[in-house]
């Protein structure tokens, strides 16, 4: 097994039997499994509200591990950078990708075989296919205007 989950001060299967508003704040941020979607810029219809992904990164995301490069800091440098938290991700959760720990346990559903806290390794949602590693688009690299050519089509 290689770049195993360090899990000093969790729970057993902590995700199984505690509530996410029961979480310690470990806990809570090891259930992201370092996909990178979140990330992704989405477009919302206003009337529908429903949610489209782009393959346009947040200009903090590391394209490469999947994880922002300024986490701790992150609303400095993005303001409108959304914060999920356990008070929030009932009414923000559909923002979220399907895939997400956050929405599946928020909609009664187990973590994908994948999942790093299942599988044992940071690497499974990369080797999975999982995550945006290698395929996003700097933000500051396309118009505003041109987002809507970068949809991603599809479930995510």
């Amino acid at each position: 097994m290689k770049d195993p989950i360090d899990r000093t001060g969790l729970r057993p299967q902590f995700w199984e039997n505690i509530k996410l508003h029961d979480m310690t704040a470990p806990e809570w941020e090891a259930l992201c499994d370092g996909c990178g979607k979140c990330c992704l810029n989405k477009l919302e219809d206003e009337d529908t509200q429903d949610v489209v992904f782009t393959r346009i990164a947040c200009r903090l995301l590391d394209d490469s591990t999947c994880r922002c490069a300024q986490y701790d800091i992150r609303k400095k440098f993005v303001p409108e950078c959304v914060v999920l938290t356990p008070k929030n991700i009932g009414e923000i959760g559909y923002w979220m990708p399907s895939t997400c720990a956050y929405r599946l346990l928020q909609e009664g559903q187990k973590l994908a075989p994948w999942h790093p806290l299942i599988s044992g390794t940071a690497e499974s949602v990369h080797e999975a296919g999982m995550s945006v590693r290698g395929w996003t688009v700097p933000e500051f690299e396309v118009p505003l205007e041109e987002w809507e050519d970068y949809v991603i089509e599809g479930d995510i």
